[in-house]
């Protein structure tokens, strides 16, 4: 991500929290649309990513285009096609984020967006089946939108639904499984989270995860949503991955690098 789009999406997602309100599913889920929208026209696109193009113009076409949606999207539309994007992918993939963004601000108490997606990413690696069904290029996006809602209609929450809805409807050239893990940390990080994803033998304890926790928050300057994954081949140890970085300490790699060392 260059300078100038983290700078843009930085001031879009400020305008974002000022128009935070009772109206934040709507104006998610109307943020992904209008992205939706914008991927579907190569000339809207450039049209609003140009970085030559006069202000007043781009906000005149977010208003005639968006002007049926809550105060708040048309708002942070403004704001966004008013930054000077490096890209027009940029531009493209910072009114996605800007969506979840929306939609993570609006689950209540007890509901965990990060943990449904979660969820849904294991369902679709453990099953090559859904992964093609969903993720597929020769798959239309009415089928795949069908599936989803058949899926996670009345087991996730509307919040989810529709997040996972917009990926299989614009993956933009990226696996499903990517989507879902970029968009579990764009809802991760709205509330101020990082995402470790923790895979180990046996299921930790909850005290286990709640101290795993803290010394990852105390390493990486942040609190950390942990999610667990269960995988008997470690045979005991850790693997912990945030973002790009991962700390393996499972004694199964362990072994491996012994062995190594041994055959040299």
């Amino acid at each position: 991500m260059g300078s100038a789009t983290r700078e843009a999406l930085a001031s879009a997602v400020a305008t974002l929290e000022t128009v935070r309100g009772t109206d934040d599913l709507a104006t998610g889920e109307q943020l992904l649309r209008a992205a939706q929208i914008v991927g579907t026209s190569s000339q809207l696109r450039a049209a609003l990513a140009d970085k030559s193009a006069d202000g007043d113009a781009k906000r005149g076409v977010v208003r005639a285009l968006f002007g049926s949606y809550t105060a708040a999207a048309q708002d942070v539309l403004v704001s966004a096609v008013a930054g000077r994007w490096s890209s027009e992918d940029d531009l493209l993939a910072g009114l996605e984020e800007l969506g979840i963004r929306a939609l993570a601000s609006s689950a209540g108490e007890g509901v965990s967006i990060e943990a449904e997606l979660f969820e849904f990413e294991r369902a679709v690696n453990s099953d090559s089946a859904l992964e093609l069904a969903v993720g597929s290029k020769l798959g239309s996006t009415e089928s795949k939108v069908d599936l989803v809602q058949s899926l996670l209609g009345g087991k996730a929450s509307a919040q989810t639904v529709l997040i996972v809805r917009h990926l299989v409807s614009q993956p933009r050239g990226r696996r499903i499984s990517e989507l879902l893990r970029s968009a579990t940390s764009t809802v991760a990080s709205q509330a101020g989270l990082a995402v470790a994803t923790v895979t180990s033998a046996t299921r930790l304890a909850p005290a286990q995860v709640e101290r795993l926790a803290q010394g990852l928050a105390g390493q990486y300057g942040r609190g950390l949503r942990i999610n667990q994954i269960i995988d008997p081949s470690l045979i005991g140890g850790l693997r912990v991955q945030i973002g790009d970085n991962v700390i393996d300490g499972s004694i199964a790699t362990k072994l491996n690098d012994l062995r190594l060392q041994l055959a040299r």
